[in-house]
């Protein structure tokens, strides 16, 4: 089962960008991702084809489990 944390933002056309990282650090704790949101859009280091990010929308942790068919 692969797990990959994902934080939302918003930019500024107000769509939504997505970060992706992969294998995060359990169990996930929600201050330090908002921590680390915060520090994402003071540093202003991701630009997306919308502009800057400018605000946090939202995080979550998405699990994709894969299952091999013969053949």
């Amino acid at each position: 089962m692969a797990k990959a944390l994902q934080l939302q933002f918003l930019n500024e056309e107000e769509k939504t960008v997505t970060i992706s990282i992969d294998n995060p650090i359990e169990p996930v704790s929600p201050t330090a991702i908002d921590a680390a949101m915060d520090t994402i859009l003071s540093a202003n280091v991701f630009i997306s084809a919308g502009g800057d990010l400018v605000a946090k929308k939202g995080a979550r942790v998405v699990e994709r489990n894969v299952n091999e068919v013969t053949l």
